[in-house]
């Protein structure tokens, strides 16, 4: 195994989202763009993927380092980030300015739907600065800064909860970089996420129809939460799960079998008990061979991916939500949003409608989400957008768009959430 891939076998255990905040970072062969999003400084970090992600494959348990665990209480508020008694960090701004081809702005004020008929379950990225190889369940700056970016908007289909894991950090990302003893143990956020699961079920559930979300890591562990809680055991409440940025495999040409047993791909827009996943590339850009996401490590099955904007195939506009300044840029800053420079956005997020388009397509041994800016040269929009993993100004074309993929598609999974949750209800 040659520098490259060794160094991307220890990401895909290790880091998910962000992976430094200091200069240090610049020198790691995988910094990029914190996917984050509002409030927040200019992070570097890693796009990269966590617990099962990337590249297909079976999860370990780290070495013996790991500190000793005991089981989370989450009957505590403090435990979670967001819940509908304690939603500080999911009550944020979240208007954003629509940014037209012609170089026209207008504001898109967001309202959450007070009385959301179901409620939406998210496990974050990997983002954690803390010192030790597994994170605590105290809350920093860069939990709060990605439950905002990846799923505060989704309080307008559903309520919100998200709890608080104790995640493999960036610290043992570095250190593993640096060739020095890491020790994190991976079982603990399945533990921590599944006991939250199963509080959320006993004690506020009361019957509601219920999507999970996930990106890198966190849908690692989303991916066991349902292989161990869902896949045999079959839910009525269970309307879908978003696994972002990480790797479902199945049979070719199938939409189940792999991954989950039981469990389908999403093939409609108002089908129930199935899974979106993908991981975005540019689509000049496809993944190569040595690529992280869009591949499995088993020879009989590959990579899933499904659109939210076609979920029946083929090719259609992406309705983003982009950051406009601090994490979910990149760690190239986001100039100005049209030719006109002097035009400001005041927005923490910005829509840019018909510049951008996915299409679902098969790579080297698995399938990707590929993304196309559709930029027009003669208009006074932009033509290019941010969000690619950059070291020391190279883009790393491994890592494709992976700190923007819910950003990319985020009206496009509200939308389908949307028709998801009209047909649960309409059973």
């Amino acid at each position: 195994m040659d520098v490259r891939r060794a160094i991307a076998a220890i990401v895909l255990g290790l880091c998910g989202f962000a992976c430094d905040d200091s200069e240090s970072a610049q020198s790691s062969p995988v910094t990029g763009a914190q996917a984050g999003g509002g409030s927040g400084g200019n992070t570097a970090a890693a796009g990269t993927t966590g617990y099962s992600g990337g590249r297909g494959g079976s999860n370990t348990t780290a070495g013996s380092g790991a500190a000793a665990s005991e089981a989370t209480d989450y009957s505590k508020p403090e435990h979670w980030l967001c819940r509908p008694d304690n939603n500080k960090a999911c009550a944020t701004d979240l208007d954003a300015t629509i940014v037209k081809a012609d170089g026209s702005f207008e504001t898109e004020a967001f309202t959450p739907k007070s009385d959301a008929p179901i409620d939406c379950f998210y496990v974050y990225p990997t983002v954690s600065l803390d010192a030790t190889p597994n994170s605590d369940l105290n809350a920093g700056p860069e939990e709060e800064s990605v439950v905002r970016a990846q799923f505060a908007r989704f309080a307008s289909q559903c309520r919100l909860f998200a709890p608080l894991y104790r995640q493999v950090t960036l610290t043992a990302l570095r250190a593993s970089i640096a060739g020095m003893p890491a020790t994190p143990d991976r079982t603990l956020g399945i533990k921590d996420v599944t006991a939250a699961w199963r509080y959320y079920l006993e004690h506020d559930n009361n019957g509601r129809g219920v999507v999970l979300v996930g990106h890198s890591q966190g849908s690692g562990v989303l991916t066991q939460l349902l292989k161990d809680q869902l896949d045999s055991a079959p839910d009525e409440r269970f309307i879908a799960a978003l696994i972002i940025g990480s790797s479902v495999l199945v049979p070719k040409d199938k939409l189940v079998g792999g991954s989950f047993k039981n469990i389908p791909l999403c093939s409609k827009a108002d089908e129930l008990g199935c899974v979106i996943t993908y991981a975005s590339y540019r689509s000049n850009t496809p993944p190569a061979a040595t690529a992280t996401f869009g591949a499995s490590s088993d020879p009989s099955l590959v990579a899933a991916c499904t659109n939210p904007a076609a979920l029946g195939g083929g090719k259609a506009d992406l309705h983003a939500y982009l950051s406009t300044k601090g994490p979910g840029t990149s760690a190239r800053t986001m100039g100005a949003w049209t030719t006109d420079e002097s035009k400001t956005v005041a927005t923490p997020f910005v829509s840019v409608p018909g510049l951008l388009s996915g299409e679902c397509k098969f790579g080297n041994t698995g399938s990707y989400l590929a993304v196309t800016v559709n930029g027009d040269p003669s208009d006074a929009r932009i033509d290019d957008i941010v969000g690619d993993v950059v070291t020391n100004d190279v883009v790393q074309a491994d890592w494709g768009l992976h700190v923007i993929d819910v950003h990319l598609t985020m009206g496009n999974l509200l939308d389908v959430v949307s028709a998801k949750s009209a047909a649960y209800l309409a059973r």
